[in-house]
């Protein structure tokens, strides 16, 4: 999964963010794994995912915000 834009997490509705959340942690969970047994390719994929799943729960919040 390539890092994911704004506009794209913006023209999601909640249940979307939230699933794409869960793939994202999931994926670097096994990340994490892969890193610890020598077999991670793409070390930055990493730190991708952690910098999407911040950009999203952001952009939520920010959803949140505004419907109050």
């Amino acid at each position: 999964m390539a890092e994911m834009k704004t506009a794209d997490i913006r023209a999601m509705s909640e249940d979307q963010r939230e699933d794409a959340v869960l793939n994202l942690k999931k994926e670097r969970f096994n990340l994490r794994f892969q890193r610890a047994t020598g077999q991670l390719e793409n070390t930055s994929r990493l730190r991708e995912a952690r910098r999407d799943i911040a950009r999203i729960k952001t952009i939520a919040a920010q959803a949140r915000a505004k419907k109050k």
